[in-house]
């Protein structure tokens, strides 16, 4: 029977399991059937572009696997040697990657975003149907495209000064990204991180591409993967995984507590109640570390993360520099059942070295101790980075204990 009680030490352990933290690592060379066990913990790899240290898809799988060819996600997700790609990118989480067995659970998010996700690319969306059926045209003809290239089919010259931000982009890429968001197009991405748009029969297949679940199944399924992915997670958590909203949550995980999917719980210091995926695993011990992604799914949802981990966290990319308190991107460091520091990372490709702008630890935590761990893992991830030095600035409480380890 599912327990009724919850230590907090117990939902880390459970939460860290789900996540696949506490499986064993690969004897050698990971593999895409190791690539497959994490995105089956997971459900998902969130995406964005920046990659100042390494872009977010490709961390959950070094932090759970170690370095690994970044070519198996390329080949899952992109660029499929043979058979059926494994992956494909849609709006789950943000824009993330997902089993491409799981896209056809988002066709009500696509009825929702049949004229686009965004109010400016809905506007020009319907003053631009006989282009979009262009669009859908070319695609049709030459495959997977940038707008740049259709742009040239159609015959369309933009001027050059009209690049930049989103809202400035020209209207075939905008209408592009309101097919994406419909489900009508996919994408897929070059080495450059650029989107390529295609049919999505040819992306997921037919077959897939045809299946139109019932709205409330589909939202069930999604919450039974975010409760196998999260262990214990309140409803909040739970509809945040796959951004379903409450009025859609609530009815759905007490469907899932009448199925037996769910066992509703109570963990110590929680003040929400909590649910317990039936079967999810609770190790006794889990002595792992790892350095994270910020959009990792074990700390994406911040208020989840202060509530299990007791780790305030805010990405500080888009605050003045003046007022940052821990630097541009960075990245939190699980230790055992602990995030014990987080670091301030930057891959500086030119001079082939991994810089440590800043280093903190976690209070209550022995900064000796930290320090020789994280140093292995530095050295490890600088040279999944390809990077041949590892170089410790000055800020943090950390930094010393570090730099005096890695004798930098």
């Amino acid at each position: 029977m599912a327990p009724e009680r919850l230590s907090p030490a117990q939902a880390r352990r459970t939460a860290l399991a789900a996540q696949g933290f506490a499986d064993r690592a690969p004897s050698g060379a990971p593999t895409t059937a190791h690539l497959k066990r994490v995105v089956g913990r997971t459900g998902l790899l969130q995406m964005d572009s920046v990659n100042i240290a390494a872009r977010a898809h490709f961390m959950p799988l070094y932090s759970r696997l170690g370095p690994y060819d970044p070519d198996l996600l390329h080949r899952a997700a992109w660029q499929p040697t043979r058979g059926r790609r494994l992956l494909v990118e849609y709006w789950a989480h943000e824009a993330a990657l997902i089993p491409v067995q799981d896209w056809p659970l988002f066709r009500w998010r696509m009825d929702e975003f049949a004229d686009g996700r965004y109010r400016h690319t809905r506007e020009i969306m319907r003053r631009n149907r006989s282009l979009a059926e262009d669009v859908l045209a070319v695609i049709s003809e030459i495959g997977a495209a940038m707008p740049r290239t259709i742009e040239e089919r159609l015959g369309i010259e933009r001027e050059p000064g009209t690049a930049g931000s989103w809202w400035q982009r020209g209207e075939v890429k905008h209408l592009c990204e309101a097919m994406f968001a419909a489900g009508d197009l996919s994408a897929v991405r070059n080495g450059n991180f650029m989107r390529h748009y295609d049919l999505t029969e040819r992306v997921v297949g037919a077959d897939v591409a045809a299946e139109r679940p019932d709205r409330a199944q589909a939202q069930r399924d999604l919450m039974a993967r975010a409760a196998r992915s999260l262990g214990v997670a309140t409803v909040a958590d739970l509809a945040d995984y796959y951004r379903i909203k409450p009025a859609d949550a609530r009815p759905a995980v007490a469907d899932l507590v009448e199925a037996g999917v769910l066992h509703e719980v109570s963990v110590d210091g929680w003040r929400d109640p909590a649910y317990l995926a039936d079967g999810a695993p609770m190790p006794r011990r889990i002595d792992t570390s790892a350095i994270l992604s910020p959009f990792d799914p074990l700390v994406f949802f911040r208020p989840r993360a202060e509530r299990l981990f007791d780790f305030h966290y805010r990405i500080e990319i888009y605050v003045p520099e003046h007022k940052r308190v821990h630097g541009y991107y960075v990245l939190p460091y699980l230790m055992g059942t602990d995030i014990a520091a987080r670091v301030d990372l930057k891959a500086d490709r030119r001079s082939r070295t991994l810089l440590v702008l800043g280093a903190f630890c976690e209070s209550g935590h022995d900064r000796g101790v930290v320090a020789e761990r994280l140093a292995a893992d530095l050295r490890s991830f600088a040279g999944w980075l390809d990077l041949d030095d590892v170089k410790v600035g000055t800020k943090g409480d950390l930094a010393r204990d570090l730099r005096a380890v890695m004798q930098c």
